[in-house]
Protein backbone atom coordinates (compact mmCIF):
# COMPACT_ATOMS: atom_id res chain seq x y z
CA UNK A 1 0.00 0.00 0.00
CA UNK A 2 1.22 3.78 -1.18
CA UNK A 3 2.15 6.29 1.68
CA UNK A 4 -0.55 8.66 0.17
CA UNK A 5 -3.15 5.52 0.06
CA UNK A 6 -2.41 5.41 4.74
CA UNK A 7 -2.55 8.82 4.38
CA UNK A 8 -5.76 9.48 3.00
CA UNK A 9 -7.04 6.55 5.28
CA UNK A 10 -6.21 7.89 8.12
CA UNK A 11 -7.65 11.20 7.17
CA UNK A 12 -10.80 10.11 6.27
CA UNK A 13 -11.67 7.26 9.03
CA UNK A 14 -10.84 10.34 11.55
CA UNK A 15 -13.60 11.85 9.92
CA UNK A 16 -16.02 9.67 8.48
CA UNK A 17 -15.30 6.11 10.12
CA UNK A 18 -17.65 3.73 8.40
CA UNK A 19 -15.92 4.81 4.96
CA UNK A 20 -13.76 2.14 3.67
CA UNK A 21 -10.70 3.61 1.20
CA UNK A 22 -10.62 0.65 -1.01
CA UNK A 23 -7.90 2.70 -3.52
CA UNK A 24 -5.81 5.64 -3.99
CA UNK A 25 -3.97 5.67 -6.66
CA UNK A 26 -2.20 8.69 -8.93
CA UNK A 27 -2.81 8.80 -13.03
CA UNK A 28 -0.98 11.25 -14.03
CA UNK A 29 -2.15 14.66 -12.74
CA UNK A 30 -5.34 12.53 -11.48
CA UNK A 31 -5.85 11.45 -7.77
CA UNK A 32 -8.58 8.39 -8.50
CA UNK A 33 -10.22 7.64 -4.51
CA UNK A 34 -12.57 4.27 -4.92
CA UNK A 35 -14.56 3.98 -1.56
CA UNK A 36 -17.16 1.80 -0.02
CA UNK A 37 -19.51 2.37 3.14
CA UNK A 38 -21.62 -0.45 4.97
CA UNK A 39 -24.86 1.24 3.43
CA UNK A 40 -23.13 2.17 -0.06
CA UNK A 41 -21.98 4.78 -1.83
CA UNK A 42 -24.07 8.09 -3.33
CA UNK A 43 -23.05 11.58 -4.91
CA UNK A 44 -23.50 12.91 -1.34
CA UNK A 45 -20.45 10.65 0.56
CA UNK A 46 -18.35 10.78 -2.62
CA UNK A 47 -18.72 14.71 -1.72
CA UNK A 48 -18.20 14.88 1.78
CA UNK A 49 -14.67 12.88 0.92
CA UNK A 50 -13.93 15.50 -1.32
CA UNK A 51 -14.31 18.20 0.83
CA UNK A 52 -12.07 15.99 3.26
CA UNK A 53 -9.36 16.07 1.12
CA UNK A 54 -9.56 19.59 -0.23
CA UNK A 55 -5.31 20.25 -0.02
CA UNK A 56 -4.69 17.21 -2.37
CA UNK A 57 -6.81 19.18 -5.25
CA UNK A 58 -4.45 21.71 -4.79
CA UNK A 59 -2.29 18.87 -6.50
CA UNK A 60 -4.63 16.52 -7.94
CA UNK A 61 -7.68 16.57 -10.37
CA UNK A 62 -9.18 14.64 -8.20
CA UNK A 63 -11.63 11.41 -8.69
CA UNK A 64 -14.04 9.72 -5.73
CA UNK A 65 -16.16 7.20 -6.90
CA UNK A 66 -17.83 3.85 -5.72
CA UNK A 67 -15.76 0.69 -5.94
CA UNK A 68 -18.30 -0.69 -9.30
CA UNK A 69 -18.27 -4.38 -10.29
CA UNK A 70 -14.66 -4.35 -10.93
CA UNK A 71 -14.13 -3.62 -7.69
CA UNK A 72 -10.42 -3.27 -6.47
CA UNK A 73 -9.40 -5.43 -3.99
CA UNK A 74 -6.30 -4.38 -2.19
CA UNK A 75 -6.29 -5.66 1.59
CA UNK A 76 -6.12 -9.36 2.64
CA UNK A 77 -9.63 -9.14 4.06
CA UNK A 78 -11.29 -7.67 0.85
CA UNK A 79 -9.83 -11.52 -0.93
CA UNK A 80 -10.74 -13.22 1.58
CA UNK A 81 -15.01 -11.42 1.42
CA UNK A 82 -14.92 -12.06 -1.97
CA UNK A 83 -13.80 -15.82 -2.19
CA UNK A 84 -15.14 -17.99 -4.82
CA UNK A 85 -15.61 -14.99 -6.92
CA UNK A 86 -13.08 -14.44 -10.37
CA UNK A 87 -10.75 -11.99 -10.00
CA UNK A 88 -8.04 -10.52 -12.44
CA UNK A 89 -4.31 -10.40 -10.75
CA UNK A 90 -1.82 -8.32 -12.30
CA UNK A 91 1.47 -8.76 -11.26
CA UNK A 92 4.33 -6.31 -10.52
CA UNK A 93 7.16 -6.34 -13.94
CA UNK A 94 10.25 -7.15 -11.83
CA UNK A 95 10.22 -10.94 -12.81
CA UNK A 96 9.35 -12.35 -9.86
CA UNK A 97 6.97 -15.43 -9.98
CA UNK A 98 3.80 -17.09 -8.17
CA UNK A 99 4.03 -20.23 -6.07
CA UNK A 100 2.22 -23.34 -6.51
CA UNK A 101 0.59 -24.38 -9.77
CA UNK A 102 1.86 -25.89 -12.92
CA UNK A 103 4.64 -23.24 -13.64
CA UNK A 104 7.74 -24.53 -14.36
CA UNK A 105 11.21 -22.99 -13.17
CA UNK A 106 11.82 -22.04 -16.94
CA UNK A 107 8.24 -20.54 -17.86
CA UNK A 108 7.89 -16.62 -17.84
CA UNK A 109 4.53 -15.92 -15.52
CA UNK A 110 2.24 -14.18 -17.62
CA UNK A 111 1.45 -10.66 -16.21
CA UNK A 112 -1.95 -11.26 -15.27
CA UNK A 113 -3.84 -14.34 -13.92
CA UNK A 114 -7.70 -14.60 -13.91
CA UNK A 115 -8.96 -17.41 -12.16
CA UNK A 116 -11.61 -17.82 -9.29
CA UNK A 117 -10.39 -16.69 -5.28
CA UNK A 118 -9.81 -20.03 -3.58
CA UNK A 119 -7.70 -18.96 -0.80
CA UNK A 120 -6.15 -15.80 1.28
CA UNK A 121 -3.58 -15.38 4.47
CA UNK A 122 -2.01 -12.57 5.57
CA UNK A 123 0.88 -13.12 3.43
CA UNK A 124 -0.57 -14.31 0.16
CA UNK A 125 -3.81 -15.07 -2.14
CA UNK A 126 -4.78 -18.62 -4.00
CA UNK A 127 -6.39 -18.47 -7.25
CA UNK A 128 -7.63 -21.35 -9.55
CA UNK A 129 -6.39 -19.63 -12.69
CA UNK A 130 -6.54 -21.36 -16.04
CA UNK A 131 -3.00 -23.18 -15.68
CA UNK A 132 -4.06 -24.16 -12.18
CA UNK A 133 -3.71 -23.55 -8.41
CA UNK A 134 -1.48 -20.42 -7.98
CA UNK A 135 -0.01 -18.61 -4.84
CA UNK A 136 1.11 -14.97 -5.17
CA UNK A 137 2.71 -12.93 -2.34
CA UNK A 138 0.49 -9.48 -2.13
CA UNK A 139 3.95 -7.82 -2.54
CA UNK A 140 4.15 -9.30 -6.26
CA UNK A 141 0.94 -8.09 -6.72
CA UNK A 142 0.70 -4.09 -8.97
CA UNK A 143 -3.03 -4.47 -9.03
CA UNK A 144 -6.04 -6.72 -8.73
CA UNK A 145 -10.24 -6.50 -9.03
CA UNK A 146 -12.97 -8.80 -9.40
CA UNK A 147 -14.17 -10.01 -12.47
CA UNK A 148 -17.51 -8.37 -13.08
CA UNK A 149 -20.54 -10.86 -13.76
CA UNK A 150 -19.53 -13.70 -11.80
Amino acid sequence: MSALQTEIEARIAGLEPEVEVLLAEVSGSTLRLFIDHPEGVNLALCERVTGHLADYRERFALEVSSPGQDRPLTKPQHFNRFLGRRARVRLRGDGARPQGGVHKQAAPTPKVLVGELVGASERDVTIAAQDGIVTIPYEQIARSNLVPGD
